[in-house]
């Protein structure tokens, strides 16, 4: 499963909700990659300091570690939201119809409950952090915000996870293999059709099934 284009829309409350949380989401990501890109030229201006001036960047070590939190989890809600997290699909992929969707429902719910879990920890952690002042080794960054990050990060993911237990109940009900506001089942011919059009800036993508 990969790519925004597998996942339907229409003129629904769910479809709605579905892009506007999506619109969250991508700020959310696209800060993460800031992040990742800024970090990129700390890397490199500690290199060339300790090279030319004999001189790194105090506490290179300490940013590096409180900003990966941020281009770690950031980006999580969105990848769920366009199915790009790691799965097997070997078996869920034989499955069609209301069989499928009970299937991915049920793995869905899983993983919200275990999310949820995710959020009350990572939130005792966050606070112990803020409540004794925990800063890091080197030059005393305060850790509590890379760690406040992970519990907003899995909240908006557990809201994503919801409007698509949502979206799967509907599908179950209307049976079917195109619902909207979840990332279709994409086979090897499809994913290889969209990753080609992609690269020659091709707008019209393939859904799942197309005959070409």
């Amino acid at each position: 499963m990969a790519g925004s284009a597998s996942v339907l829309t229409d003129n629904s409350t769910l479809s709605r909700a579905d892009q506007k949380l999506q619109k969250l989401e991508i700020v959310l990501t696209t800060f993460g990659g800031i992040i990742i890109f800024l970090l990129v030229f700390l890397a490199t201006a500690n290199i060339l300091g300790r090279w030319i001036f004999s001189a790194p960047i105090s506490g290179y070590i300490d940013w590096v570690e409180q900003f990966m939190a941020f281009f770690a989890f950031l980006g999580i809600a969105y990848t769920q939201r366009n199915g790009g997290h790691i799965r097997m699909d070997i078996l869920v992929s034989a499955l069609h119809g209301r069989a499928l969707w009970i299937s991915e429902f049920i793995s869905t719910l899983l993983m919200f409950l275990l999310t949820l879990v995710l959020i009350y920890g990572s939130y005792l952690h966050f606070l112990r952090a803020y409540t004794i002042g925990d800063s890091s080794i080197d030059i005393k960054l305060p850790t509590w915000p890379s760690k406040l990050v992970v519990t907003v990060a899995l909240t908006l993911l557990a809201v994503r996870l919801l409007l698509q237990l949502w979206a799967y109940i509907r599908a179950i009900k209307e049976g079917g293999d195109t619902p909207v506001a979840v990332p279709l089942i994409e086979d090897a011919a499809t994913v290889a059709a969209n990753e080609a059009k992609a690269i020659a800036g091709d707008d019209i993508i393939a859904k799942p099934g197309d005959q070409k």
